[in-house]
């Protein structure tokens, strides 16, 4: 990227960019920054936030001092944000012309600052690269339209649609319940294309006004950025027409759950062919050992899928989600789907990732898991033949606090994600189980409070 950023300077006065909001993104995937005034932005090239909040939990504290100290220089010091000429959209709901830059964090020095997921993403993609292989993903989206409130005790509720009337029962792929949400979605459709988001088909998901939006296969680090930047618009045009809308992992009860699945492939730069596939087109050993390693690396990465306790909660046989990393072609009860396509596109659809993810840290955990047993020649299981859920092999940690532990005490991914990260990440999720152990449910209150 070049220091004076003549292409991102040109860009924001031909759009008469006013302001400009400098965002990067931390552990939970909450975009931090600073709003500038557009000539300030282009003077300074790139902004100074404090280190400490890559180490900021979603709550709003920070983890234990002992660990605080450890990672962080005892004067909290900033960092160098500067901004990538490559994830630059606009703001279509703000009031003035306004852009949104995505930056990447460094340290005085000009090293990538190890806590950053974007970097976390960047040096698994590096790995990649220095193999002479590309990546290539397509994430599909679930989230849930509700009604707004603002009494978290309160159940989540299903949102009035065009007809005065709050959806009922199974809708799945119906055309008619996602059209009573059509004026919400049209907004979301012209600001997207507006940032130029390669979004693609738009479902009506199981749940009660559940829906779900794909995009279109490309570069993974661009996608990352692409999803951060949906969410909000996902999130404002909700707010515009009173509804809201949630990427939690499960937020009603007795609904499914909502998932980032991830689909993923690998081209050789030099060919553009598909790795995954041999020249009579079919499965390569390449593509058997990425599913290898996915199954023998998931259950050590899964707080990077499954990032917060209620994200356990979507994890449950019989509702639409994994509860194992078992493979199978067209086979949507595994954890490891391979849809049914042409040698070329052959793929693996991750269905672990929940929509609570980061999307750096899913993407770049899931093409991590690949790339190690695309190296360390890991051979996976036979794939299951019909109903996977009663499996119970190659069993996931069941909570987040198994998942931490297990991810904590594994060499291979420190080696490979080095401690400092591993360390920070795992400090941000226990502080925020912790506070999350202090709240009393209402489920406790229900059936403990005169019966015990």
């Amino acid at each position: 990227m070049s220091n004076n950023l003549d292409q991102l300077t040109d860009w924001l006065k031909d759009h008469k960019i006013t302001e400009v909001e400098c965002m990067i993104g931390d552990l939970t995937g909450i975009t931090r920054g600073k709003i500038s005034p557009t000539n300030k932005f282009i003077a300074e090239k790139g902004m100074r936030l404090p280190e400490s909040v890559l180490l900021q939990t979603v709550t709003g504290d920070y983890v234990e001092d002992d660990i605080y100290y450890e990672l962080l220089d005892p004067a909290d010091i900033d960092m160098m944000c500067r901004p990538d000429e490559n994830a630059v959209f606009l703001v279509p709901w703000a009031i003035e012309p306004t852009a949104q830059v995505i930056h990447d964090s460094y340290d005085k020095h000009g090293n990538p600052i190890e806590l950053s997921p974007r970097n976390v993403l960047k040096k698994v993609l590096k790995l990649y690269a220095d193999k002479g292989w590309q990546p290539i993903v397509a994430p599909e989206m679930e989230f849930y339209l509700t009604k707004r409130s603002d009494d978290p005790d309160f159940p989540l509720q299903p949102p009035i649609g065009r007809s005065g009337r709050p959806e009922t029962g199974r809708q799945s792929f119906s055309i008619e319940a996602a059209n009573e949400f059509d004026p919400l979605f049209e907004d979301v459709y012209d600001w997207c294309e507006l940032q130029e988001l390669d979004l693609d088909t738009l479902i009506h998901e199981d749940g009660t006004a559940q829906m779900e939006i794909n995009f279109r296969h490309g570069d993974a680090l661009s996608l990352a950025d692409q999803i951060l930047v949906f969410k909000r618009t996902m999130r404002e045009a909700a707010l515009k027409h009173n509804v809201a809308a949630t990427f939690m992992a499960k937020p009603m009860t007795g609904e499914p759950g909502s998932a980032m699945h991830l689909h993923q492939s690998i081209i050789d730069k030099d060919t553009g062919k598909n790795v995954f596939s041999n020249e009579d087109g079919t499965m390569s050993t390449l593509f058997l050992n990425h599913i290898g390693g996915l199954q023998k690396f998931i259950p050590e990465l899964l707080p990077l899928f499954a990032p917060n306790v209620n994200s356990f909660r979507r994890f449950l046989p019989d509702t639409s989600a994994p509860v194992n990393v078992e493979w199978g072609e067209e086979n949507r009860t595994v954890g490891l789907r391979v849809p049914e396509a042409g040698p070329q596109n052959r793929r693996v659809e991750n269905r672990l990732p929940g929509a609570d993810a980061n999307p750096y840290l899913a993407i770049a955990a899931s093409l991590l898991c690949g790339y190690i047993g695309m190296v360390e020649g890991i051979n996976p299981s036979a794939p299951v033949v019909g109903r996977g859920y009663e499996r119970r092999n190659l069993r996931l940690p069941l909570t987040i606090e198994d998942a931490l532990e297990r991810m904590e005490n594994s060499s291979t991914i420190e080696k490979y994600l080095g401690k400092k990260f591993i360390t920070g990440y795992v400090a941000v999720k226990r502080a925020e189980h912790e506070n999350f152990k202090r709240v009393i449910s209402s489920w406790e209150r229900e059936f403990l409070l005169f019966a015990v």
